[in-house]
């Protein structure tokens, strides 16, 4: 399958910025379920300092503001060739080992809801205990905008019942990880069948199973990632994945706008 990506990032400040630094994360990279055939980022009110390859294997760029202008746009677009693997992405790769993944953050750290939700899975193959897990979640965590936000944990998404794909994943990964799986977060686009626009990416959970490497679980679906999903950034949770993050000094108001298509 053939996606076409447009994800158009724009700031805007009531007063020049004293200083600020952003760090992107909008490009994705090739295998075997996606093949890059053409992307950009254009950059308006922003200059890029450094662009480089995190331990996860991200591509990143940090980007310095100081004074005017008052707006600022990120805009990464492209086509990227999809291929449906049923969810499987192959072996492990990248500077960051593997056991890492097996460790907690602050938003992945398991509590007592947690603990029961992964204790109650079962037996089974590795593939039957996660696709459990994965139905489990989405029967205990109801998807709801606006429910939580960037800083809501895994437990407590969890104990509240509602989230976003966030939450969800970060749920997921927390859980695998006690199952014994190491698990990380992923960013990145989906084609909806039912919109064109979208005012935000899209989040999913891959786990490690021996003899396959790294399988993708969306719970807010309850699917394998298919053909439909780009892979852009991956870590251990939302921060270290996350598209766009950055600091800013001064008093300036900012107000965010995002516009983001994905079509065949």
């Amino acid at each position: 399958m053939l996606l076409k990506i447009s994800h158009r990032t724009e700031y805007r400040y009531d007063a020049p910025l004293l200083y600020a630094l952003q760090r992107l994360r909008l490009v994705p990279y090739g295998g075997p379920a996606q093949t890059i055939k053409t992307w950009s980022l254009t950059i308006d009110g922003a200059r890029e300092e450094v662009r480089f390859t995190d331990h996860f294997g991200n591509d990143t760029r940090l980007l310095s503001v100081e004074g005017d202008p008052h707006v600022i746009s990120v805009e990464a677009s492209g086509e990227v060739e999809t291929h449906d693997t049923a969810g499987v992405m192959g072996a492990h790769r990248g500077f960051a080992p593997l056991w890492l993944f097996g460790s907690e953050t602050r938003l992945t750290t398991a509590g007592d809801g947690i603990r029961a939700l992964a204790g109650g899975v079962g037996g089974g193959s590795d593939l039957d205990r996660l696709h459990r897990l994965m139905g489990n979640i989405r029967e205990r965590v109801a998807y709801t905008v606006g429910a939580t936000d960037s800083g809501t944990s895994a437990e407590e998404a969890l104990l509240q019942g509602t989230g976003v794909c966030q939450d969800h994943t970060h749920i997921f990964t927390s859980a695998a990880r006690l199952l014994g799986f190491p698990a990380r977060y992923v960013s990145g686009y989906l084609m909806m069948n039912d919109r064109l626009d979208q005012v935000a990416t899209h989040a999913w959970a891959e786990a490690h199973v021996a003899n396959l490497g790294w399988v993708a679980f969306d719970v807010a679906n309850g699917i394998s990632a298919d053909a439909r999903y780009v892979r852009v950034a991956t870590g251990r949770d939302y921060r270290e994945a996350m598209p766009v993050s950055g600091i800013r000094l001064g008093q300036a108001q900012e107000q965010l706008a995002v516009h983001i298509t994905v079509e065949q």
